[in-house]
């Protein structure tokens, strides 16, 4: 190969390293103008990744969750399952498991609002074994919510829907603000 051949690769290499990097910056100032449209980081890395959107989780006034996007699907849950779920998607700061027994109260709350008939003392039981961190009912309805998710969400996307937290740490639904929709009261 002739220096001249040599110099032409290196200076067409050179050219694709400056065009790549003319390429980054505007794809670093599409995402900037993104972000001031208000478009979420993690939408923004799924359509980097190729990724879908993650899709809207509406709470319903008669309280259904509901999964949004093209074919919106319910996410069936029994209603103790529900209560819990509901219950971390009203505290987005987290809760602390060992804490839970401050949260008794609000958990017969949201029960009563999916269940308005009253409590019966199984029901009353069951929140009272739930609200225990002694007892493993919370790990259990945490199981349960990412079982019921993942019948309608992808598996790569479930880690944004479901109760997740270091142990020790608070528990809390990752998903964005703007990616939940609430029709009632919580």
């Amino acid at each position: 190969m002739g220096m001249d051949q040599k110099q032409s690769k290196n200076v067409l290499k050179e050219l694709e390293q400056f065009y790549c990097s003319i390429l980054l910056d505007e794809v670093r100032e599409k995402v900037r103008k993104l972000r001031a449209y208000g478009i979420i980081d993690a939408d923004i890395e799924a359509a980097l990744h190729e990724e879908e959107l993650l899709p809207e989780l509406i709470i319903t006034k008669d309280y259904k969750i509901v999964i949004g996007g093209n074919d919106p699907q319910e996410v069936e849950m029994e209603p103790l399952v529900k209560t819990i779920y509901l219950l971390f998607l009203s505290h987005p700061e987290g809760i602390v498991l060992k804490c839970l027994p401050d949260y008794q109260k609000e958990i017969k709350n949201i029960y009563l609002m999916l269940k308005p008939q009253g409590l019966s003392d199984r029901i009353e039981r069951s929140i009272a074994s739930v609200s225990n961190p002694m007892h493993n009912s919370i790990n259990e309805k945490c199981t349960r919510i990412r079982k019921a998710l993942s019948n309608v969400i992808p598996n790569r996307l479930l880690k944004y829907y479901s109760i997740t937290g270091n142990r020790g740490e608070a528990k809390r639904i990752t998903l964005p603000k703007d990616r939940i929709k609430l029709e009632c009261k919580l």
